[in-house]
C-alpha cells in the first residue's frame, strides 16, 4: 500500500512499521529501498526472504547523519570523515570497521558495515521519526527493493510491482539519480572503489586526497557489498552491449523480420521492421542514469525478449552507467 497522506503522517506511519519489525519501501534519491530496523535481526531476515537474496550479502545501513556513524563504525579513518564531509547525505556509502554486536545480520556477518546518509528528503524524514522513537531506531537497512539481482526500482510503482499492494510504500517520485550509491571501503588505509556511482573517482580524490584504488589492484579480499556480483540489475530480456556499428549491422541483418526487440542507443539507428522498438538514449550520463533503470523496466513491460544498447563510452563520467550494464549483460 501507497502511503499518500501527508507527508508528516506517512513518515509517522512509515517508522512505526518499522518498529513493528515489518519492512516498508523507502524512496532515496538513488533507487528505492527495501527498508527494515538495521538492529531487528529477524527484519533483516524478512529482507533476505523477501528479494531471495543471500543472507552473507550484506545490506547497506542507512543514517541520518554523520554523528550517527559511531553508533556502528568502532573506527573512521581521517579519510573516511573527509569523504562523509563531501558528500553526506548523498549517494556515497562507506565500508567501516563494525562495532562488536551492532547489526550484524544486516553486516552479512562481516566485521564490516557498509553505511549511507541518504539525501532524499522524504529518506531523511523517516530516519528522523526513527531516532524519536523509544527506544530509538539508530540505522535502517535499505537494499534496492528489488528480487535479487534483477533491476532496481526507481518510482513506488516498481516496488509494488516487485512485491504487491501488501508492502507499506512510501512515494517520494521518481529518484532523481537513477543508480545505486557509490561504495567506497575505508578498511583498508586508502580508498578502495567497490562500487561506481554518481560520485566520480576523481571527486573521492579531490575531497581526501588519496587516489581511490580498485579492487583488482589489492593483493587482499576486499569486504563483501552490495551490487558487487558478476551479475546484477538485469531485466527479464536478456541484454547485449554492442557499439553503433555492430548494432546497426544486427539490425540490418535482421530486416523486416525482426521482432521482440528493443535498441537502446545514443547514436541515431534505423530498421526496416515496425515491431523493433527503438529508443534514443541520452547522452548525457547523468540523464541516462536517471532513466535507465526504468527504462530497462518498460522494455521488459513492453514484452521484448532481447534489448540491445550500445556501450557506454569509456571515460569517468560514464563509468556507474557502464558498471550497470555490463552486469545485466552478464546475467544473460
Amino acid at each position: 500500500m501507497v502511503l499518500d497522506g501527508t507527508l508528516e503522517a506517512s513518515v509517522q506511519a512509515g517508522a512505526q512499521a518499522l518498529a513493528r519489525g515489518e519492512l516498508l519501501g523507502l524512496p532515496t534519491e538513488t533507487v528505492y529501498g527495501l527498508a527494515a530496523d538495521a538492529e531487528n535481526d529477524a527484519a533483516v531476515a524478512r529482507i533476505f526472504a523477501a528479494k531471495g537474496r543471500p543472507a552473507d550479502h550484506p545490506l547497506i545501513v542507512h543514517v541520518p547523519d554523520g554523528a550517527a556513524v559511531a553508533h556502528y563504525a568502532k573506527a573512521v579513518p581521517v579519510f573516511a570523515q573527509q569523504l562523509i564531509d563531501a558528500f553526506w547525505p548523498g549517494p556515497l556509502t562507506l565500508i567501516l570497521p563494525r562495532r562488536a554486536g551492532r547489526a550484524s545480520a544486516a553486516a552479512g556477518g562481516q566485521d564490516s558495515i557498509g553505511l549511507r546518509c541518504p539525501a532524499h528528503p522524504v529518506a531523511q524524514a523517516l530516519l528522523a521519526a526513527c531516532a524519536a522513537l523509544q527506544p530509538p531506531i539508530c540505522g535502517v537497512a535499505a537494499p534496492s527493493a528489488n528480487r535479487f539481482g534483477r533491476v532496481s526500482p526507481t518510482t513506488a510503482a516498481h516496488v509494488q510491482s516487485e512485491f504487491g499492494p501488501e508492502l507499506l510504500v512510501l512515494d517520494g517520485g521518481p529518484c532523481e539519480v537513477g543508480i545505486e550509491s557509490t561504495i567506497v571501503d575505508c578498511t583498508r588505509g586508502v580508498p578502495v572503489l567497490l562500487r561506481p556511482g554518481a560520485i566520480s573517482r576523481a571527486a573521492i580524490e579531490q575531497a581526501c586526497g588519496l587516489r581511490p584504488l580498485s579492487r583488482e589492484e589489492l593483493a587482499a579480499d576486499t569486504p563483501r557489498a552490495s551490487g558487487t556480483l558478476l551479475a546484477h540489475y538485469a531485466p527479464t530480456a536478456r541484454v547485449r552491449l554492442m557499439d553503433a556499428k555492430a548494432l546497426q549491422t544486427g539490425l540490418d541483418l535482421l530486416g523486416a523480420d525482426a521482432a521482440h526487440l528493443a535498441v537502446y542507443a545514443r547514436t541515431p539507428l534505423r530498421s526496416a521492421s515496425r515491431q523493433v522498438l527503438l529508443q534514443p538514449m541520452p547522452s548525457d550520463p547523468a540523464q541516462a542514469a536517471h532513466e535507465l533503470f526504468a527504462r530497462l523496466r518498460d522494455f521488459d513491460d513492453a514484452g521484448v525478449r532481447l534489448i540491445w544498447i550500445e556501450t557506454p563510452p569509456e571515460d569517468a563520467a560514464w563509468e556507474g552507467v557502464r558498471d550497470r550494464l555490463m552486469r545485466a549483460a552478464a546475467a544473460a
